[in-house]
């Protein structure tokens, strides 16, 4: 309530408003942020009005979380972690406190760069091959890095098709960097096998490296992606970016051909040195739908998640899941603990498992979103079908303010089936993009949860489940 009080507006209006810094246009809450970190006195009143009333409320939350001011100031050194507490902060003053948040903007625009691929693997999502005709030019590109820095957009993750073979891409990049945005690339790892080329990017201001490595088996990968060598120059690309000190991640899409696999793919990231491991639900989608038998069941699925909980606790590694069931599995697991929030994984404390349901799940059109190569706006990389707006035609801003299946996919009280009645549905959710392609309504039940095996409802499930005080815990 006190978010939609005169006051409130007052404040929205002052702190979102857009100024200029050394030529460069920011609004007050950027510039207040910066603040904290720099105390540059050279900067506007307001922004500094701002910058002490924030730094007050931060040491408030510091003391109350135990944590520590220097580590609050070291991060707001970072324009991209500025970038989204700013998107926050103007969904807290514009929608108040919301189950789950709703954001002004999404945090991260993961964006098809490009159609074309140098690799033929099974399971693309986006059946790259070839550049499409209508391809954004340069220019476009660049149009659209400004729209989404203006929209309040905290990163960028450039992916495909496969980004690096398109003349463009260090030019955008460096375009995206400018702006704080942050930047990261999702890649099958074959042109950083070239040093000199991931050392530029390095200097073009790319911070995150994600190689995709579907075995620990060369051969079985090869075979997998298409292309013979595939393995070998993936894993010296990815080599190179451990060395060159990009922040990395090995990305699996967890099958029924890998699942056996998971110590070891596990053991061979630790080997190289990467930071974290993402394991990608496998969506029936794009070149996918040629191999849906491959996709685990539910069963399965809930084994896999419960084996990476595990091995979250014993490895030095980040171990995370894009399956929003691994929020459920993580906080049923450790008593109410531990969470994955949105398709990572955080230990903690109790008081962190209620942000779950502000953050948590799914995050496909409302903290998250996708570019195509061509500017059409979709909900999620892995719904490349379900076009919302074009930006060429509408700016991103009037895309998501405006769009239904945005609106939709922002209120989880709108699920339907098994998802629309599962108490876990604002941590969880149930994966759309899986809902969309299994039952052809984006907000009906994800057929991969155990929650929705044919013939077991949900009241038999909880039934069973509430036998343990574990789960009791996280209700």
């Amino acid at each position: 309530l006190i978010m939609k009080t005169p006051i409130a507006r007052v404040i929205s209006r002052s702190l979102f408003k857009e100024i200029e810094n050394n030529g460069r246009k920011t609004t007050v809450v950027l510039e207040a942020l910066r603040l904290i970190a720099e105390h540059d006195a050279n900067s506007y009143v307001i922004a500094r009005f701002y910058s002490k009333v924030l730094g007050l409320v931060f040491k408030a939350a510091i003391t109350y979380f135990n944590g520590r001011e220097e580590d609050v100031i070291e991060a707001l050194k970072d324009p991209a972690v500025r970038r989204g507490l700013a998107l926050v902060l103007k969904g807290l003053t514009l929608y108040g406190l919301t189950v789950p948040q709703k954001l002004p903007a999404p945090f991260l625009i993961v964006w098809n760069f490009t159609n074309a691929c140098n690799l033929k693997c099974k399971h693309c999502y986006q059946g790259a091959s070839a550049p499409l005709a209508n391809e954004l030019t340069l220019k476009e590109k660049l149009e659209v890095v400004r729209q989404l820095g203006q929209a309040g957009v905290a990163a960028i993750a450039f992916s495909g098709g496969e980004p690096t073979i398109h003349r463009d891409f260090p030019v955008v990049l460096k375009a995206t960097a400018d702006m704080g945005i942050y930047t990261a690339l999702a890649t099958n790892g074959l042109a950083l096998a070239n040093r000199a080329f991931a050392e530029k990017l390095r200097r073009l201001g790319l911070r995150y490296v994600e190689v995709s490595i579907d075995s620990a088996d060369p051969q079985k990968h090869d075979e997998f992606r298409g292309i013979k060598g595939a393995w070998e120059r993936a894993m010296r690309g990815l080599r190179n970016a451990v060395e060159l000190g990009f922040s990395t991640a090995m990305a699996t899409t967890i099958t029924r051909l890998n699942i056996d696999e998971v110590s070891d793919i596990l053991d061979l990231a630790e080997e190289i040195g990467v930071q974290r491991v993402v394991f990608f639900n496998f969506i029936p989608v794009g070149r996918g739908r040629d191999i849906a038998k491959l996709d685990l069941s539910p069963e399965e699925r809930e084994e896999f998640l419960s084996k990476i909980y595990f091995e979250n606790q014993r490895r030095r590694l980040e171990i995370y899941s894009t399956a929003p069931q691994f929020a459920r599995v993580s906080c049923v697991l450790s008593g109410g603990k531990e969470i994955a929030a949105t398709h990572f994984y955080v230990k903690g404390d109790p008081i962190i498992s209620s942000l779950a349901e502000y953050i948590g799940g799914c995050g496909a059109g409302r903290i998250y979103a996708a570019l195509q190569p061509n500017g059409d706006v979709t909900p999620c990389v892995f719904i490349p079908n379900l076009v919302v707006g074009n930006v060429i035609n509408d700016t991103f801003v009037k895309i998501r303010e405006t769009s239904k299946v945005f609106e939709a996919l922002r209120d989880r009280d709108r699920l339907k089936g098994a998802c629309g009645t599962c108490p876990y549905r604002y941590v969880c959710g149930g994966c759309r993009a899986r809902a969309l392609a299994y039952t052809g309504d984006i907000l009906g039940p994800d057929p991969g949860c155990i929650f929705n095996t044919t013939n077991l409802h949900i009241s038999t499930a909880l039934k069973t489940m509430s036998k343990t005080e574990r789960w009791l815990s996280c209700m």
